[in-house]
């Protein structure tokens, strides 16, 4: 009998590799390359940034990429962790998912917000936003969109609504 699951393969391979995989290039970009993930967050209104770069920004930019990589490994770990332990369980399943992806779906939303508002006058100013601009907010929604699906129950398991799995006849 196959058990249902609130954490289907979809949900499993976005929030649980795709995710992964773009935090740890953010903290790869991070760490490698600083200043580079620094200069390309917004427009300049120079047209260039400055040459120098303070030693309180590298701190800041890589602490930011650590964080971010950090918020992958837990992703990789919890969601493996409950996919393989609590398989047989899915009620417990989803509440162990929920308490993961509910905050991160809120951290998405204020994310891309705070994105935009921190951009003031050049928030739609589409033509001058970096590529890394562009991947911060397309990234962002990438993964807001079937968050929210999950949260909305799309697709998966619901126990509330879809009830104990049946015994086995």
């Amino acid at each position: 009998m196959h058990q249902p699951s609130p954490l289907p393969p979809h949900y499993f391979a976005i929030f649980a590799i795709y995710e992964p995989i773009l935090t740890t290039l953010g903290f790869l970009g991070a760490l490698l390359d600083p200043k580079s993930t620094h200069d390309n967050q917004a427009p300049w209104p120079s047209g260039r940034p400055p040459d120098s770069f303070p030693l309180a920004t590298k701190l800041t930019i890589v602490q930011l990429g650590h964080v971010s990589g950090l918020l992958g490994l837990l992703n990789v770990c919890l969601l493996s962790t409950a996919r393989a332990h609590l398989s047989l369980q899915p009620a417990l399943q989803e509440k162990i998912v929920s308490a993961l992806l509910t905050p991160l779906l809120v951290g998405d939303i204020v994310h891309i917000y705070l994105t935009l508002w921190a951009l003031g006058d050049h928030r739609f100013d589409l033509r001058n936003w970096s590529p890394m601009l562009v991947v911060t907010i397309v990234g962002g929604i990438s993964l807001l969109i079937p968050r929210l699906c999950w949260v909305l129950g799309i697709a998966r398991y619901v126990d509330s609504r879809d009830g104990p799995p049946s015994p086995k006849s």
